[in-house]
Order: structure tokens, then sequence, then C-alpha cells
């Protein structure tokens, strides 16, 4: 029988690292394709596996060990390539648009739009929702109105995701409470500290941001043309809007994501058949399919064909190969040995919150998948933050901050992937505009060293 032994601290180091100069490189400086490189990173990983004793079924039943691990997130990958093309065929993505044009002037479209999306992704608990929603919506606008795609889409990110961080219906606000062994609200409570003061920059600056793009109104011959060929693609009035009512109130009353999903590309199926003249058949074939627009409004077009499952077998595909690397990695050790060993060298407080916002960090880019990042991070760093007497709240609050903020603009993970679909943008082009995303867990860090949001547990009371 063949033994296994555990990688030592350099070789954790140099495996980890390969994966990150291989994707980095590749990406950056070659142009080669993510899924290629990913696929190379697997092969390395692999090699470093072997050469620990690790025969070649542990590791493929590694891989399917990560793969398993991220299968929920693939059910939404399929519903919200359904969802956005059942609310193209419905017409409520073409309402919004119609209605919100008359709505959002440029000067206040981007921290109008951040409010949008942090209002539905808290009411919903669920980014991705938001994203593949209103964050189309919010594209389509932008585009409209002139404002850059990348700055839009990283305001529609750092929304999203300040939703999904603190909505108490959102599975990563759960998750994080649960893997930290603490109260969801005294969790909710304790990220305030840190995210009121990210979310009031961000509000500042994409508030400036706006202001640059304050003269590039439409023109009143380009809004009638606009809203004229969305009244000719699709009836519009009220009741369009009724799909996302429908996944708001289910969101809201905490039915399960899917259901709540189905239900509103139920609802939206109904009244593309019934309001849109549509086809049954033709509706159904764009639930796989997407829908395909041929207004005679090129940039109309563009937003409008999109959606189906066929669109999001990109980001399957992506996330499949993520899951399979980041299965190898756990299973063998390699990030766990790397992060045991900076943990031995911490003596503050605060830097065991950087160590811990970055260990996060390196889970989410080594096995693509945020949930995973948060568990493995309450593994790896509850007793270090037992042994410095600090509540179990702060522990949750740097998983979140670690895991759930980065992991949209990885575009490697699972989030990421799925955004690049959604939105047809790879987070390598709105990352720099996502302020919310890297300014919590930078901001968070540098409180911790001025000694702000560090919460101790009290010493017991000795009686008498």
């Amino acid at each position: 029988m063949k033994t296994t032994k555990d990688p030592g601290f350099l070789q954790s180091l140099i495996c980890f690292g390969g994966v990150i100069v291989i994707v980095i490189a590749g990406l950056l400086w070659l142009g080669i394709s993510l899924h290629s490189l990913l696929l190379i990173a697997l092969v390395w990983v692999a090699i470093h596996s072997a050469a620990l004793g690790f025969s070649f079924v542990a590791i493929k039943s590694a891989m399917v060990s990560g793969i398993e691990k991220g299968l929920g997130a693939m059910f939404i990958f399929f519903l919200i390539g359904v969802l956005i093309a059942a609310f193209i065929e419905s017409g409520t993505i073409g309402g919004l648009i119609y209605y919100g044009i008359d709505i959002l002037h440029p000067t206040v479209f981007l921290p109008a739009g951040l409010v949008l999306c942090s209002l539905m992704s808290v009411a919903t608990g669920t980014a991705w929702g938001t994203i593949g929603t209103i964050g189309v919506v919010l594209m389509g606008l932008g585009e409209a109105l002139g404002i850059p795609l990348p700055l839009v889409a990283g305001m529609v990110v750092s929304g999203a995701t300040f939703g999904d961080k603190m909505s108490p219906v959102s599975d990563t606000t759960n998750l994080a409470a649960m893997s930290g062994d603490t109260d969801l609200y005294s969790h909710i409570k304790s990220m305030m500290y840190t995210t009121v003061p990210t979310y009031t920059i961000c509000l500042i600056l994409f508030t400036l941001a706006g202001l640059n793009y304050s003269g590039q109104t439409l023109s009143a011959q380009e809004l009638v043309q606009l809203k004229h060929f969305l009244a000719i693609e699709f009836t519009i009035n009220p009741l369009t809007l009724l799909p996302l009512l429908v996944l708001l109130v289910l969101s809201i009353k905490k039915m399960p994501a899917e259901i709540s999903m189905l239900a509103s590309v139920a609802t939206a199926a109904v009244l593309g058949v019934v309001m849109q003249d549509r086809t049954a058949a033709e509706v159904l074939n764009s639930l796989n399919g997407g829908y395909v627009a041929n207004t005679g409004l090129e940039r109309l077009d563009v937003l409008l064909t999109r959606g189906g499952i066929q669109s999001m077998m990109w980001t399957m595909s992506l996330a499949l190969i993520a899951l399979s690397l980041g299965g190898i990695l756990d299973h063998a050790g390699f990030v766990r040995v790397l992060l045991s060993g900076l943990l031995l060298r911490i003596k503050r407080a605060a830097s065991l919150v950087a160590t811990t916002i970055g260990g996060c960090i390196i889970a989410n880019m080594s096995m693509g998948e945020g949930y995973l990042s948060i568990i493995f991070g309450g593994q790896v760093f509850k007793d270090s933050f037992k042994e410095q007497n600090l509540e179990k709240h702060m522990l949750s609050r740097c998983l979140e901050e670690g895991a759930t903020c980065t992991t949209s603009i990885i575009p490697w993970t699972t989030s990421g992937a799925f955004i690049t679909g959604a939105l047809s943008m790879s987070p390598l082009e709105f990352a720099p505009w996502a302020f919310f995303n890297y300014l919590n867990p930078l901001l968070s860090i540098v409180l911790a060293y001025l000694g702000f949001g560090v919460f101790r547990k009290a010493p017991p009371t000795s009686t008498q």
C-alpha cells in the first residue's frame, strides 16, 4: 500500500506560488485562455501531490470531491441563465430600461445604481441574482448614457457584494456565522464596524466618478429612438415588472433561491406568451439558447441578445476545472500547511486579522469557491482567535471580508466566472472599479492595526 506524507512549508509555497505564476503570467503577459491555464495548473499540482505519494486514483478522487462541494453553485449557474432569458422574453428587462432611462441621470446613475443593487441584494440575499437581473439592466442603461462599462460593472458588483455580505438571508452570511461558531446577528453587528465606513467611501467615490459624466445625457432624439425600438420589440407596461416582484417577495420570505428563481421564470414565461406575442416553443427554446434580439438598433440588440443555459457553459466549464484544482490543493494539504506556517509567527490581534483575511483570499485563489474558503478559514483560524481571547464574531467577520468580498474579482472562482457570463465582462476589466470588494478587506486590516473593531472576550468574573 502506497503511503502519503504531508507537504512541507517550502513545497507548499512552491506549489501554490506556481499556480499563481501560471495564471497571472499566462493571462496578463501571454494572452492564454483561462481554461488552458487552469488545466496546466491542475497538472502542476497533481505532480506535486504524486511526489507526496498520492496515487492517480486518490488525485482523481480529490478532484471529484472538489467538484461535489461546488455542485450547489452549478445549479444556480443554470437557473441564472434561464432567468435572464425569461426576463428578456417577458419584457421585464426591456421595461426596466424603458422606465429607467427617464429616471436615472448620468450624474446620479452610479451612486443610485449602487444603492439599488445593495437594496436588492440585502432583500434577496443573493449577489448572483442581483447581478443577473438588475445588473444586466444597469449595464444597458450605463452604455446608453455613455458611462464606461467596466465602471458600471464595478458599481454593480460592489452593491451586490454589500448585500450578499450583510443580508440575514444570505447564504454566505449564515455560513460565515456558522463557521465562526457565533450568532448570526452578532456577526452582522460586528461587520457594521468595517462595512459602514467602507460603503460610505464607495458611495462618495461613485458620486465623484459620476460627476465626470454629468454632461453625457442622451439627446431627446436618441432617447425617443431607444424607447421607440424597445416599444416595438416589447409590449411595455408595469405588468412586465411582475417576475421581478415575484423574485423579491419570495426571497424576502426566505424561500430557497432555486424555488424563488423557478417561480419567477414561470411567471416571466407566461407573460412572454400572453403579453409579448411569443409562442410557448419560442419561449422554452430561448430558456436554453438565449433570447436573440433583432430590433434594428445595434446597441440594443447586443444588450438583449443573451441568457439561456448554453450561455453559462463557458462559466460551468471554468468552474469545474477550478473546483477540481481546489479539491487537490485541499486534499493534499498545501494551502493548510502554508497558512499554518504563517500562524506560528503571529503575535498580535491585528496581524491575525490580516492573516485570516489574506488566508481566505489565498483559499479563494486556490479552491475557486467562496463557500469553501469560508469553511476552510473557520477551521484553520478558529483556534488562533481563541488563543488570543478574541470574540468569535471577529473571526466570522474576517471570513466574510476575505472570502465573500474577493471571490467576485478573481476570474477563475465560480463567482468570477458567473459574472463574466452574466455581464459579458471579465473581473480583470472591472476589478479596479469594484471599490467595495477590495476596500472592505483593506480597511478592516487598517482599522484592526489602529485598534478599532477589535473585540476581546470579557474576563470571567470570580465568584466567592
